[in-house]
């Protein structure tokens, strides 16, 4: 298994100065602002990967 993607930057500040956290899985610091966060995988969507230009509902003519 490959190992997962980290974030590049902060999404509080936008720093891209940004620490694994000690709490667990998915956990990042930001140096800048002084925040932690978690980034979380919650699943595929439903309604799948939508086409654009195929379908033609969202033009205006």
């Amino acid at each position: 298994m490959s190992e997962r993607a980290a974030p590049f930057y902060c999404p509080y500040c936008g720093e891209e100065d940004l620490r694994p956290g000690e709490e667990g899985h998915g956990v990042w610091e930001c140096a800048a602002c002084n925040r932690g966060f978690q980034l979380k995988f919650r699943g595929l969507l439903a309604r799948g990967l939508r086409q654009t230009g195929d379908d033609g509902g969202d033009e205006q003519t």
